[in-house]
């Protein structure tokens, strides 16, 4: 008997060449198309960008090898901008991560109006970055600023948050806390929501209190979520940016002047859209190393 539809059978036409382009691949084409346009592209069309001297100037580009490369390796403001980075991350990470948890578990634990806490602690990741930078520029303020008068009223002195070298960079971790906890807050509550009840109860019924509970049960069943957290807190970090130029504009005196302020300083008000690029290319290959090199200590 013949089969109904020639292109279904399993060895005519429709059955040819649905073995040179497999379904999946039909499937996974349109994100394979916009990945390449928007992320493939752009790393090489960087990585070339970042061996000419290419400018905003109206020159026609050069080529200039590792020229950039050299120069970017031998810049002491890049690498100052590199240490700010890294400090922002290594002083911003631990309590980012600390006090999401410590939200996560107070709410978990059966607060009266989870709903109101859940708000309260998530609604500031929700505000735009423009808010934010007004916002703590307020509570910054030396003379009128709510910071200050809080310490003053324990008996404290005030700082010159945003122009003092020594303090500019906590005040932005600061506002960075606020501003972003929110979201790793929301990631431990999910977390513990999915902690099954009864190693609680058999916990319980061992005697176990309160913090032995939280320390033997619920703090194991969140280690996994905990590296996810840290994990995608030290990227972001690695990022920052937006919060820093609104706040401090880099200073004072390039005290917190992040790489990717530096970027945009080199980029778009030097014009040197070529060593921008070799320059976020050699950051690049510094974080990857330091991830490499993370991992690899962790497999030992």
């Amino acid at each position: 008997m013949p089969w109904p539809d020639a292109d279904k059978a399993p060895y005519g036409p429709g059955a040819t060449a649905r073995r040179l382009v497999p379904p999946g691949l039909l499937f996974a084409l349109p994100f394979l198309v916009l990945f390449a346009l928007f992320m493939v592209w752009p790393l090489v069309q960087g990585a070339w960008m970042s061996l000419t001297d290419t400018s905003l100037s109206a020159h026609e580009p050069s080529f200039v090898g590792l020229d950039n490369y050299a120069e970017a390796l031998g810049d002491a403001e890049m690498w100052r901008a590199v240490g700010n980075t890294v400090w922002f991350t290594a002083v911003s990470t631990v309590p980012l991560v600390a006090v999401a948890l410590g939200m996560a578990l107070l709410v978990h634990t059966g607060l009266p109006g989870q709903w109101v806490w859940r708000l309260a602690f998530f609604a500031p990741y929700l505000l735009p970055v423009g808010v934010i930078g007004l916002l703590w520029g307020w509570l910054h303020q030396p003379d009128l600023g709510l910071c200050n008068h809080l310490l003053q009223a324990a008996g404290l002195d005030g700082f010159s948050w945003l122009s003092d070298k020594d303090v500019a960079l906590y005040a932005v971790v600061i506002a960075t806390l606020w501003w972003t906890v929110g979201f790793n807050f929301l990631l431990f509550l999910a977390a513990l929501q999915a902690v099954p009840d009864h190693l609680y109860e058999a916990a319980a019924l061992d005697g176990a209190g309160a913090w032995r509970r939280l320390r033997h049960v619920t703090l194991p069943q969140l280690r996994r979520i905990t590296g996810v957290v840290t994990v995608l807190q030290i990227l972001a970090s690695l990022k920052v940016f937006d919060q820093v130029y609104l706040l401090t504009k880099g200073g004072p005196d390039g005290s917190t002047r992040p790489v990717v302020e530096y970027l945009y300083d080199v980029g778009f008000t030097g014009y040197r859209l070529g060593y921008a690029s070799a320059i976020s290319y050699v950051f690049f290959a510094l974080v990857s190393a330091a991830q490499f090199a993370a991992f690899r200590r962790r497999e030992k």
